[in-house]
């Protein structure tokens, strides 16, 4: 191996040399012949033919100082470009300097000395690009002589579109062949991009011409509506085609991503969400420099919390969780994106008083974001005990040591379903708010203590659409409670966005709820999960319903009776204010219902928990 590594580095070296030599003997003598315009006077007629014999050397030690023998052949890139012009420009100066010896009279004209320059950069940059196109177009696709090129089509002629297009042509490794575009624009039709010809609209891959030939489609449409995300969709599913997507345009904004990571449709594309803007400034003055912690930091809402949390600086960002299943993988991809001095996993349950009261002063954390929850309906319908416990009397601990320990904010991370609810876990909720907001009322001080409800969240631990996607890889059936039973939706990142928003409006004592735009239907969520998986509803899987589950409601609420809604800065946030309840009254109730957590049958248990929350409509067994 150490052979053959040595030997691809002299053949490296070799080719090099050869290539910058030949480059600098053109440059050497188109010079000359461009500043006397072809005709060389006989003065420096000595100059022109010999030169280059000492003047190499000196150029190719100074391309062999600056790196230019040590780099791959086949990439080029701007800080190789860089170090080209100061290789050649270091070695113009010094031969510009020697001009100035006495009686120095071997040296070529300044203005051949400047042509040179310009030549020889040139020149050397088009040959290392010329190595890169060999590598990209050729010496790639060689190494898949017997992959076949697939022939696709693109789905937006913009500026995304266009950039694909010139990645698919330039790396040809990548297996693909663009064809055809599709826009819906007409004045890009009949037009061409990067020689890639734009056919029309995409309707007209409903009757696809034989000779287009196409086995692919892209989808670039970043900025487009979910409704026309949709549309081209079951186009495309018409017409027994492929397909896949361009990342979003978060992604490619954030520079991580290339245009050419393609994905496939998810849900979240065709679900209307339109994209949410954070008034970054006003997080980061909350959180930067301060000590963060997050409870519940493995779930679903609590992991994607610290990754947002982690980018704008805080001095420490404490996670906390009682698995360290769910641990690990936040911490890992936290240090791995560059965070490994700031982020502190934390084993611990917030039900053990011990242990949290040294995690507060022991690190002392300034903003507390309460995550930490139990969250399937049905698993706590059936346990109301464990709900009350972790949903409840957790929040209650949890804000007490907030107030002792003088923390700045504590944020509350409550759920759409504690609105008159109609489960235990949605009534465990409502009582954590409850508390909170009495609480805020009488012991605000320095901690501003807040809340924040939204729905359902697309692809959280449990949720319906991993379910679905289980049931459809199976073969089905797929699983609905009812054909009319509806949810609001939204995206991890969006709930953790807007929690953080929330947090930074907080002036204490309130309730946040995120605009969750339009409800869906959930039976309409399954078959376009069908469908995204090339399958027909009704006819390759089968959706069977199985009736409303204990505690289940067929739509969500947004708000109480007694709550009223006042307007925030964000359009997609809304704060509820209302008059809080006595906080003497509510510790005694809940000492009661502690007393009795272990000792009462849960019907008993749940009519308990509606006397303290009179909306709550318990089922009972």
């Amino acid at each position: 191996m150490k052979l053959r590594l040595n030997q691809y580095s002299a053949s490296r070296f070799l080719i090099l040399g050869v290539a910058y030599a030949f480059v600098l003997w053109v440059s050497h003598l188109l010079s000359f012949a461009l500043r006397f315009d072809f005709d060389v006077p006989e003065a420096q007629l000595a100059q022109y033919h010999w030169g280059w014999l000492w003047e190499l050397p000196l150029r190719l030690a100074f391309l062999a100082i600056f790196g230019q023998f040590a780099g791959l052949l086949s990439y080029f890139s701007i800080p190789d470009f860089r170090r080209i012009v100061l290789a050649v420009g270091g070695a113009s100066a010094i031969l510009y300097g020697l001009r100035f010896l006495p009686s120095q009279t071997t040296l070529p004209p300044r203005g051949v000395l400047l042509i040179n320059f310009v030549l020889t950069t040139g020149g050397i940059t088009l040959a290392r690009l010329a190595f890169r196109m060999v590598r990209e177009r050729y010496a790639k696709a060689s190494g898949l002589e017997r992959q076949h090129v697939r022939r696709v089509a693109i789905i937006g002629a913009g500026d995304v579109g266009a950039n694909l297009a010139r990645e698919l042509l330039g790396r040809r490794g990548l297996g693909m062949q663009p064809v055809l575009f599709f826009d819906d624009d007409r004045g890009k039709w009949r037009s061409q991009v990067h020689g890639v010809g734009v056919a029309g609209a995409p309707e007209l891959l409903r009757q696809p011409q034989p000779e287009w030939r196409i086995e692919e489609a892209i989808i670039a449409m970043p900025s487009a509506t979910a409704k026309r995300v949709g549309e081209v969709v079951r186009i495309l599913q018409a017409a027994h085609l492929k397909f896949q997507t361009v990342p979003s345009l978060d992604q490619l904004a954030s520079g991580k991503v290339r245009v050419s990571q393609l994905r496939p449709v998810e849900i979240q594309d065709l679900l209307g969400r339109d994209p949410v803007k954070l008034e970054t400034e006003n997080i980061r003055q909350i959180l930067q420099n301060k000590v963060v912690m997050v409870t519940g930091a493995g779930g679903s809402i609590g992991s994607e919390l610290c990754r947002q949390i982690a980018g704008f600086n805080p001095s420490q960002l404490l996670l906390l969780d009682q698995s360290e299943v769910q641990l690990f993988p936040i911490e890992q991809e936290l240090i791995e994106t560059g965070h490994w001095g700031v982020v502190l996993p934390l084993i611990g349950d917030i039900l053990d008083r011990d242990r949290m009261r040294y995690i507060f002063e022991r690190f002392k954390p300034g903003v507390l974001f309460h995550a930490a929850a139990h969250k399937h309906v049905p698993m706590m319908e059936s346990q109301p005990s464990e709900a009350l416990k972790n949903n409840t009397l957790g929040t209650v601990h949890m804000v007490d040591l907030a107030a002792e320990f003088k923390l700045e904010r504590f944020v509350l991370i409550s759920t759409d379903k504690a609105i008159n609810p109609t489960n235990v876990m949605g009534a465990s909720k409502r009582l954590a708010e409850i508390y909170l907001q009495a609480f805020a009322a009488n012991h605000g001080g320095n901690t501003r203590f807040m809340a924040v409800r939204f729905g359902n969240v697309l692809g959280s631990s449990g949720s319906v659409i991993p379910t679905f996607n289980r049931q459809i890889a199976a073969g089905g059936p797929v699983s609905v409670t009812h054909p009319d039973v509806t949810r609001y939706f939204m995206t991890i990142p969006e709930a953790a966005g807007l929690v953080l928003q929330s947090a930074a409006q907080g002036e204490g004592g309130e309730i946040f709820v995120l605009d969750m735009g339009q409800p869906v239907k959930i039976v309409d969520l399954a078959r376009q999960l069908i469908e995204l998986s090339g399958l027909q509803p009704d006819e390759d899987i089968e959706i069977k319903f199985t009736g409303l589950r204990p505690g289940e409601k067929l739509f969500e609420e947004i708000t109480h009776g007694g709550e009223n809604m006042v307007e925030t800065k964000h359009p997609k946030i809304m704060r509820f204010v209302c008059q809080p309840a006595d906080l003497a009254g509510i510790r005694d109730s809940l000492d009661r219902l502690t007393a009795r957590l272990h000792q009462t049958e849960r019907n008993q248990l749940k009519m308990l928990i509606q006397e303290m929350v009179p909306e709550y409509k318990p089922y009972l067994v």
